[in-house]
């Protein structure tokens, strides 16, 4: 029988989610239960740290500043996604497959770093570029340029490393060392909205900070071996992680591209209310992370189907109580994170929580379920369709754009998504091989 995900089950996720998780037995399921804990305290260390520096920063910056910072962030994660190039899951997926091979990991793990280290040289030069012609970019050099810091952090620091390993407890510690760095210099050194430049400054220093360690820990600690792989293999690395990078690419369209959008048609202040409202709906996506990332690297070497949906059932219903909570109680949530004056922050809040269970979903259902069974074509060719339908939503409501009009866009890009996942999940029976 076709047991297609369908949420009427969702009125016995108590029962055969949490339930049967506890009894949960067989090979790898300690490792994996592990890893989830340890990529939950590293999404919280990435994710709900900032949070900490947040109330302080809004205050401090105002709207405007910290709409400004928000906008040079959103710019970096295009440079980010260029110099990840798809090696986030690619080569996640090949150290997984590998591990037990050390000359084979040694040389992914040199490919890649090499790989990444040439494109974040290019994208220097690339924004360099920008900050001189662009006249957005042009007004405020600095904070595009030193911005750029977080973009050497994150190719210094191999999370895929750890995460195909599957000792993630590595990273989530560099992860921690990295962001309460962070957390405290925010206090010392952020005392003006003059001192807005600092913010991405400081964020950088900790990740610079926490990737050099990580690499080191990977030579000393797995005994990973630096060497020439030669174009021959440089160029399979970087042929087979394409379709990672362009589905990545793809659904950044409807994530860091509305910063961008808003920051180009609007102002600092209109961007600094989305993306404080923003901020807070990329943490409650980012409590589904560790399900994703630990899941992945299990599924493409384990393929257990049961444990996948137990896990899915247990992570969708928590996303709905999550929705739930942050629509009913916005206006109270952002009085108390970003003071008075962000009141527009309330309502972009709400709708933010209605897409929580929809991403939920989708983001279990793709790499974790369809790419590691085999079938990443639906995964990327929704991400695909998803960025079309974005775009064109996008181009329709720029004569009267407005960040609810974005969200709304938003919204039913990541329906589209998961729609195309769920299809994929049924035309190959998944959900009934467990």
């Amino acid at each position: 029988m076709d047991e297609t995900p369908n949420w009427r089950m969702l009125s016995e996720w108590p029962k055969k989610a949490v339930g049967n998780l506890k009894n949960l037995r067989g090979a790898g399921v300690k490792g994996l239960v592990e890893n989830i804990l340890s990529l939950t305290v590293l999404q919280a260390a990435t994710y709900l740290l900032p949070l900490i520096t947040l109330p302080y920063l809004v205050r401090v910056l105002g709207a405007d500043k910290f709409g400004l910072v928000a906008f040079a962030q959103a710019l970096m994660q295009y440079f980010i996604i260029v110099t990840d190039y798809g090696f986030n899951l690619s080569a996640t997926r090949d150290i997984a497959v590998n591990r037990d091979d050390m000359r084979k990991v040694s040389q992914i793990f040199s490919t890649v770093m090499l790989v990444r280290l040439t494109l974040m040289m290019a994208g220097f030069g690339l924004l360099y570029l920008l900050v001189l012609t662009i006249g957005r970019f042009a007004a405020d050099p600095l904070i595009f340029l030193v911005s750029y810091g977080l973009v050497v952090g994150n190719v210094l620091f191999p999370v895929w490393f750890f995460q195909g390993m599957e000792k993630m407890k590595y990273s989530t510690v560099m992860t921690l060392i990295a962001r309460t760095i962070f957390v405290v210099l925010i206090f010392v050194f952020i005392r003006t909205e003059s001192d807005y430049i600092l913010v991405p400054l400081l964020n950088s220093l900790g990740l610079v900070v926490a990737g050099v360690i990580s690499l080191w820990m990977a030579v000393k600690k797995f005994h990973v071996a630096l060497r020439w792989p030669g174009w021959a293999i440089i160029g399979k690395q970087f042929r087979s992680s394409f379709q990672f990078f362009f589905a990545t690419l793809s659904s950044s369209v409807s994530s860091s591209f509305n910063t961008l959008i808003l920051g180009f048609l609007t102002s600092n202040q209109v961007v600094g209310y989305y993306a404080a409202a923003e901020k807070l709906f990329i943490a409650m996506r980012a409590a589904f992370y560790p399900f994703v990332q630990a899941l992945y690297p299990y599924m493409s070497s384990r393929r257990n189907v049961y444990l996948f949906k137990k896990i899915f059932y247990f992570a969708l219903g928590g996303a709905i109580v999550l929705g739930t909570g942050v629509f009913v109680f916005s206006m109270p949530i952002t009085n108390l994170v970003f003071g008075s004056g962000f009141e527009a922050s309330a309502g972009i809040l709400r709708l933010f929580a209605l897409i929580v269970p929809i991403v939920a979903a989708s983001l279990l259902l793709s790499y974790p379920l369809l790419a590691a069974l085999g079938h990443e074509k639906y995964a990327n060719f929704s991400i695909a369709v998803g960025s079309v339908v974005h775009l064109i939503l996008i181009a329709l409501i720029i004569p009267v754009i407005s960040m609810k009009l974005v969200v709304l866009a938003t919204m039913v890009t990541q329906t589209v998504i998961l729609t195309i996942r769920i299809y994929g999940v049924q035309k190959h029976k998944l959900w009934s091989t467990g």
